[in-house]
């Protein structure tokens, strides 16, 4: 009788388990999951938790054992997409970056998009100039600690904040000018406006970056933005396709295809390798979901779609959430009084959340220099051959650097812990700033090695255009902050030239070496 009593207790306790997610302003919210409970209850939970009713751009991602990423689909039960025990910890994040996150409707909504392209610039995934770089710290310090005041704010105070993979002395002392002269007056929430206003002018505003390898070995990147699909090489944007180009997306193995049809009709095929199936699978969902997210008018326009050109072969799979069109025509029917806004604290450690503060990036030899806290590195390498989809490193000299650092980090009382940041900021394949001075170039590339030919040659993957921020009168000098829409880029001149000579369907084999992020 009591056993009896006691497995009815289990099986009780077994229809319920918790769940953690971890938040944009890296809160956490905890509450109790019905075994049965689809992706979609344990969103709608979160965003009434946070008040946010333009909830289409955000998802909730996770990590499997395999260290492998994946977004939560809503449409499934949540422990049928798990190949673990409860309890699960996700995290929040912007699965589909709007095209002009200035324009959304609620200052909530554009306050954690804020946060999700602060924790892109961090993590090397926001490529920039050092000037444009400059601008959008000083505007993160403006909201995190308001105006610039000589009793509160020594010497050397924006050295205390970390806004990016790499920065310089140069560099912090330019945000503390800006910061000081240029942003007196503005109000958090127009600090970040303004910032949003000059991410989305970059080429690779939105970019989650996938990498794999082609048939050569050779390294890319894969993304796919607000405007289509585009392939990263070290810092530069190489190959860009309108979503009303891409014809078909499909993967079989570790093999992933992209079928375009590209200026007067010639048709490509772009061909990648990823590191495991899964991964390459992860790949092709973005991929399909981001193109029905972005292209169609409406959602009852999404088809299934499978993987492989044979109907009883392969995965299948649809977008089952509204598209971009639609979310925006359901934002402008919003009519509520604004909810309160709590942001973080204003301290130091919140423009690099859970990361330990490391030293700036200086002309000091490698070896006598600890970029990051060991037991971030550490993670990272215990994770770097997984298949996560978020990259770490992908030039040649990688695992030189990790032994390197692992060899003079021995004796250290680190440990290695798979946490949101197991991430080398110094060892990032996308590193931001891009600095636009000659010196200040020498400086911060030599920290990973020797410069390519191209770096040498000084071309960034990024825009010219600026943005002034919004109630900031010009001292002197007038600003050259002005304003600028995201633009739609086309493939590079020479990938045009190639691809003019190509007939008929010709395949270009582009992707690079995998490593790993849990962001």
């Amino acid at each position: 009788m009591l056993s009896r009593l006691m497995s009815g207790s289990d099986r009780s306790l077994d229809r319920e388990f918790n769940c953690t997610v971890r938040l944009l302003d890296d809160s956490e919210y905890t509450c109790t999951v019905q075994r049965d409970a689809k992706g979609q209850w344990l969103f709608e939970q979160v965003c009434q938790h946070l008040n946010l009713l333009e909830k289409d751009y955000f998802g909730i991602r996770f990590v499997d054992p395999d260290k492998q990423r994946h977004w939560l689909e809503c449409s499934k039960a949540i422990t049928k997409q798990m190949r673990s025990q409860p309890p699960y910890t996700m995290c929040l994040r912007v699965k589909f970056y709007p095209p002009d996150p200035a324009a959304l409707k609620e200052e909530i909504t554009r306050y954690l998009v804020f946060l999700q392209i602060k924790r892109d610039l961090y993590h090397g995934r926001l490529l920039c100039k050092s000037s444009d770089a400059a601008t959008l710290a000083a505007f993160i310090l403006q909201a995190e600690i308001g105006d610039y005041d000589p009793g509160k704010h020594p010497e050397g105070y924006s050295s205390k904040f970390h806004f990016f993979p790499k920065h310089s002395e140069r560099l912090e002392r330019r945000i503390a000018e800006i910061h000081k002269s240029e942003l007196i007056g503005l109000s958090p929430e127009t600090a970040e406006l303004n910032f949003l206003k000059k991410a989305q002018t970059f080429e690779t505003y939105g970019v989650d970056p996938h990498p794999s390898k082609d048939v050569s070995g050779n390294a890319a990147f894969l993304a796919f933005t607000p405007f289509g699909f585009v392939v990263l090489q070290g810092n530069r944007r190489i190959h860009f396709l309108k979503w009303n180009e891409v014809t078909k997306l499909k993967f079989e193995g570790k093999t992933f295809h992209i079928y375009a049809t590209h200026q007067e009709d010639q048709k490509i095929i772009l061909t990648y390798f990823a590191p495991t199936p899964e991964a390459c699978k992860h790949l092709w969902k973005c991929g399909v979901e981001n193109q029905a997210f972005y292209q169609f008018e409406k959602s009852s326009q999404v088809r299934t779609v499978s993987s492989s050109n044979l109907f009883f072969k392969g995965s299948r799979f649809r977008y089952s959430g509204k598209v971009a069109k639609e979310v925006m025509e359901q934002s402008a029917k919003i009519r509520r009084e604004p909810p309160e806004i709590h942001r973080a604290g204003l301290v130091p450690s919140r423009s690099c959340p859970s990361i330990t503060h490391g030293p700036r990036q200086s002309s000091i030899p490698r070896t006598r220099r600890r970029a990051v806290h060991i037991s971030i590195m550490e993670g990272l390498e215990s994770l770097r051959d997984s298949g996560h989809s978020t990259p770490v490193r992908s030039v040649s000299n990688g695992n030189s650097f990790l032994r390197s650092y692992r060899n003079g980090a021995e004796g250290g009382h680190g440990t290695a812990e798979f946490s949101e940041d197991s991430y080398s900021p110094s060892d990032s394949v996308l590193p931001t700033p891009v600095s636009n001075d000659p010196s200040d170039l020498a400086q911060v590339r030599h920290t990973n090695g020797p410069r390519s030919n191209q770096e040498e040659g000084g071309t960034e993957l990024c825009t010219q255009n600026q943005a002034r921020p919004q109630g900031v009168k010009p001292k002197g000098k007038r600003s050259q902050l002005e304003k600028t829409r995201p633009t739609q880029h086309g493939p590079e001149e020479g990938v045009n030239q190639f691809i003019s000579s190509l007939r008929g369907i010709t395949p270009l084999c582009l992707l690079r070496e995998r490593s790993v992020v849990y962001e």
